[in-house]
């Protein structure tokens, strides 16, 4: 509670004249509250913690999660889950927050400041995707000390934004109405996702940018409530989506993994501390020359059809993840030079295709280095294993990925992931990723459950 303005005078008084007497209540306060008392409990919470790793657990968790119990101005109006909705509740049942009719949706876009205007963006117009490029390069996400920023290529946008069935109105721009430079940009793109075992009609949002000369204009809501109005007038309501920023509610929590490719130049452009035991940590991440896996080979256009019931069994043991169709896993598997590096392996004898893995390229640019200005980063993407263990499939995707020229290899502890991490010698990573659905309450659930990753 906020103290009285009496009380705050009295504080002030007592401090600068001996003279006036502090209030009865007040200096039993601090008796308790003194320096030597809050040492001591301090002393016996942390022995309390230490002897109960579980309590240390809890506790951590709890003030990972205190954002979620202050005030969101945007998102307590919106419909996604409260983390107030879930506490004490043994069972939450998995389904739509709120139900509406296409028909009760404005089908006019919503009113910007003056100064400012919608514009659609085809990444396909080369003019508009050299702009949507230069503004995600310059003001998209980059890592807290201002070190590397993510540096999405115009392929690998043209492929992220394109898939099979896309809608060109789902990627949104806001230009200023005289110079008509573009200042921020949204999109959705439509996706099938399996939650619980029941097909869910989707969207995925990505690549929210606002100028930072504009990132005290609260146009992030309007971005979101516009794409938002958008996808319902096709009659689709729910969404998901990833941010490392904590907000109502997250469905799980991810960390990410890394492995060194290029130990040298990782130190060189500060990703990596440097140590005296430099050459043993050079050697310790040094890889084959060549995949171990016999029938391990690049994947063929062809080979879809193979890999398609593969991936989509696998995903399918998952409580929440992608549902392919034949067209999107044509899209999103095969392989692309520059974009996505896909493998499978092939059985020798019966030409059996029995595995797949691949990795998406996702370069950083260096934002402070006279040598370097790219940390080339692979990033793990879809993989299937029934033949070949998924450890050894794993270390084969790495060693294409040192192959192919990149720095770093990225992991997320979804899927099965995480249980190959340590031998494959993968590291904790600062950053995390939180998962998100739009208007779809769903219980809590553990990463491994997870069957989607978004780029």
């Amino acid at each position: 509670m906020e103290p009285t303005e009496k009380e705050s005078l009295q504080e002030t008084a007592a401090a600068v004249d001996p003279e006036v007497e502090e209030p009865t209540q007040e200096k039993e306060s601090k008796k308790r509250f003194s320096p030597d008392n809050a040492k001591l409990m301090q002393e016996a919470i942390s022995k309390l913690m230490k002897d109960n790793p579980i309590a240390h657990k809890k506790l951590e968790e709890f003030k990972e999660m205190q954002p979620l119990f202050q005030p969101h101005a945007f998102w307590d109006t919106q419909p996604v889950q409260k983390v107030t909705e879930t506490m004490g509740r043994s069972k939450v049942t998995p389904g739509p927050i709120e139900e509406k009719k296409k028909d009760e949706i404005d089908t006019e876009p919503i009113k910007l400041a003056d100064g400012f205007e919608w514009c659609k963006i085809d990444i396909h117009n080369e003019e508009h995707a050299k702009e949507l490029y230069d503004l995600l390069n310059k003001h998209y996400v980059e890592d807290d000390k201002g070190s590397f920023r993510f540096d999405y290529t115009i392929d690998f946008l043209k492929w992220a934004l394109c898939p099979p069935g896309y809608k060109p109105k789902w990627h949104i721009g806001v230009r200023a109405t005289k110079s008509q430079k573009l200042f921020a940009f949204i999109s959705g793109i439509p996706v099938n996702l399996n939650i619980m075992g029941e097909e869910v009609k989707s969207s995925e949002i990505n690549f929210l940018c606002v100028h930072k000369k504009l990132r005290s204009k609260r146009l992030s809501p309007i971005l979101i409530k516009e794409v938002t109005r958008r996808i319902n007038r096709t009659d689709i309501w729910q969404a998901i989506y990833t941010s490392g920023t904590l907000i109502p509610k997250p469905f799980s929590g991810t960390l990410y993994y890394h492995r060194p490719l290029n130990y040298k130049k990782l130190v060189d452009i500060g990703f990596s501390k440097k140590t005296k035991h430099f050459t043993a940590k050079k050697k310790l991440y040094s890889l084959p020359d060549e995949p171990e896996t016999l029938g391990f080979r690049k994947l063929r256009k062809k080979d879809i059809k193979k890999v398609y019931p593969l991936v989509k069994e696998y995903l399918s043991k998952f409580k929440v993840s992608m549902s392919f169709s034949p067209e999107e896993a044509v899209h999103y598997l095969n392989y692309r030079e520059g974009v996505i590096y896909s493998y499978v392996v092939e059985d020798p004898e019966t030409k059996e295709i029995t595995d797949f893995v691949s990795f998406y390229a996702l370069n950083s640019s260096i934002l402070d280095n006279e040598k370097y200005d790219l940390m080339n980063v692979a990033y793990c993407w879809y993989h299937c294993s029934t033949k070949t263990p998924i450890e050894k499939l794993l270390k084969d995707a790495t060693i294409m990925a040192k192959n192919e020229g990149f720095d770093l290899f990225q992991m997320l502890n979804v899927m099965d992931n995480e249980a190959v991490m340590e031998e494959l010698k993968f590291i904790q990573s600062a950053g995390n990723l939180h998962y998100y659905l739009f208007n779809y309450r769903l219980p809590s659930i553990k990463p491994e459950d997870i069957g989607i990753v978004l780029v």
